[in-house]
């Protein structure tokens, strides 16, 4: 089992790619980016497969007073997914939820409007995504992600990281057709154990990234 190290993210990526080339070129398929971290990654993958990119964003619902404890998560499309384990025994009221729910969309729409700077979102369905992030951990983002890129009626979702636990896989197997990682480290540490340079990617980072990529071909 692979444990390697990567230099940054850039190095991640082409790693990833190189595992990722039965799809190189294909007209059906598409690279959505988790952002911020994961824009890096994929555009390295998109590149190298020479296939479009776009982010796909989700967002956390933090519990009022407690943001740093997830009771859900909403993800581009509008699709919600909450934890009912932590509203029930938190007792957080249904008006509480919505109104975290209500600023967290707003949130969102204001970063893919950020990132995607008036360009629409790929249009998934009937197409393979290849759905990309630097990592995972709880790999909850990812779960999200893929539950709502399911609602879109892709043919096929590919789930892709450069490094995650051993575990992983199994944990995404109901959600993802299949899933390519790069390293799976045991013991798992954290993301960021995998890599030299773990920088915070920036906005204008992601936006660059996403310019310079290779846009999705209008339907025929």
């Amino acid at each position: 089992m692979s444990d390697r190290r990567f230099r940054d993210r850039t190095e991640a990526g082409r790693s990833l790619a190189s595992l990722l080339t039965p799809y190189e070129g294909r007209p059906d398929v598409v690279v959505l980016a988790l952002p911020r971290g994961g824009v890096p990654v994929a555009a390295e993958v998109a590149d190298a497969l020479a296939l479009p990119l776009d982010v796909f964003v989700v967002r956390k619902l933090g519990v009022p007073r407690r943001e740093e404890l997830a009771m859900g998560a909403i993800a581009s499309g509008g699709r919600v997914v909450l934890n009912p384990d932590i509203v029930r025994s938190l007792a957080i009221p249904p008006e509480v939820v919505q109104r975290v729910v209500a600023s967290e969309r707003r949130e969102l729409l204001r970063r893919e409007d950020r990132y995607r700077e008036g360009r629409p979102p790929a249009d998934v369905a009937d197409r393979t995504v290849i759905l990309v992030d630097d990592g995972l951990a709880t790999g909850a983002s990812m779960r999200v992600a893929a539950a709502a890129l399911r609602d879109q009626h892709p043919a096929r979702i590919v789930v892709a990281v450069p490094t995650a636990p051993p575990t992983a896989a199994d944990d995404l197997a109901t959600l993802a057709d299949e899933v390519v990682i790069a390293s799976m480290p045991s013991p798992f540490v954290a993301v960021g154990a995998s890599y030299d340079d773990f920088t915070q990617t920036t906005d204008r980072e992601v936006r660059d990234l996403l310019r310079a990529a290779k846009p999705l071909p209008p339907r025929k």
